[in-house]
């Protein structure tokens, strides 16, 4: 975590003491797209509004099949972006393709249907300059839905307490926001983003910086808006637990772990499971399926314990159809959805 004290973060135009010794962006900001044409625009608008300037952006197409109207959208800032195509091979490969081609010394990732408050680079920027041991720096951000008016704080949800440790990943006791800044050399030496996990890349590299001896670091100020929408990979929690526990079992394959590592990630892997069970549960009530849904949620709650996931099996055993009601009804007075 970074350092509470009050600092002065320099203001916007201000040189930063080493960026002229740069001769390529102090930034290179990677955009990886895949089916957010009509998101891409506002995204890119975020960017070039930005209060520091010393930056290229680099577009990577992953074999998008709305190629056709993205690059409709990308037409006018031709001269503004870096565009890359390749066939599909998923975020990673993506993400991948374009730090491979960058030069900068600083990596800022930004998925192409998010958003950057103003001040993104210059808070992120001059944060990492002045403290040369941050490898990777994360901010706060508020998380929205094209169809609510509803905001809520990256770290309410997923909060990020005391220092960033391999053990406070794992346990989620430190979430990164994926908006996040890197030095580009510590992704290299980390080995870039696998390519063989379609979901929770970038936690299995902020795991493996981590055991570099790398150093990640955030702060609370709101820099970025993260956008849930259907369709996303996110969006889909089943595979997000599925995915986490990828990651879990690759890390304990392949990691050399203390015992305090390996015991922290036993306990994740035992959390993220019954998660797991429980989404699998929460589906299956939403389809009209309540045998597997009570399978589900009964074996969830052998981890649990909840008196809540208890009265909601007792519901789905005798009044299945008038808890599926409740359950929209509620939805639609806290996301305010006609």
């Amino acid at each position: 975590m970074l350092d509470r004290t009050p600092k002065t973060i320099r203001p916007a135009g201000e040189e930063i003491a080493s960026e002229e010794s740069y001769p390529m962006p102090l930034v290179s900001i990677i955009v990886p797209a895949y089916n957010t044409a009509p998101y891409i625009r506002e995204t890119l608008q975020s960017v070039f509004a930005q209060t520091f300037t010393d930056y290229e952006v680099v577009v990577v197409n992953d074999g998008s099949p709305d190629t056709e109207e993205l690059e409709r959208v990308l037409e006018p800032y031709q001269g503004r972006i870096r565009y890359l195509k390749q066939e599909n091979r998923g975020l990673s490969a993506a993400r991948n393709a374009g730090i491979r081609a960058s030069q900068s010394p600083m990596i800022a990732l930004l998925d192409s249907d998010d958003l950057w408050e103003p001040e993104y680079l210059s808070v992120q920027v001059a944060e990492m300059m002045r403290d040369p041991s941050i490898d990777v720096l994360y901010p706060n951000a508020l998380i929205f839905a094209d169809s609510s008016r509803r905001e809520q704080k990256f770290m309410d949800l997923s909060p990020s307490e005391s220092e960033v440790t391999f053990e406070a990943l794992v346990t989620q006791r430190c979430t990164v926001m994926v908006s996040a800044m890197a030095r580009r050399k510590i992704i290299l030496d980390a080995g870039l983003f696998d390519e063989n996990l379609k979901m929770n890349e970038d936690f299995d590299l902020w795991l493996r910086i981590m055991k570099l001896g790398g150093r990640i670091a955030y702060h609370r100020r709101i820099l970025a808006r993260y956008r849930r929408r259907k369709g996303s990979l996110s969006s889909n929690q089943v595979r997000m637990c599925e995915g986490f526990i990828q990651v879990l079992d690759k890390a304990q394959r392949t990691m050399s772990l203390s015992t305090s590592e390996k015991a922290a990630l036993e306990q994740a892997r035992s959390f993220t499971c019954a998660e797991l069970q429980f989404w699998k549960g929460k589906t299956a009530f939403l389809q009209s399926n309540p045998k597997i849904a009570i399978d589900n949620l009964k074996n969830a709650n052998q981890f649990f314990k909840s008196r809540k996931i208890a009265l909601a099996i007792i519901m789905l055993r005798f009044a299945p159809g008038l808890l599926l009601q409740v359950y929209r009804l509620r939805n639609r007075l806290i996301y305010q959805i006609s």
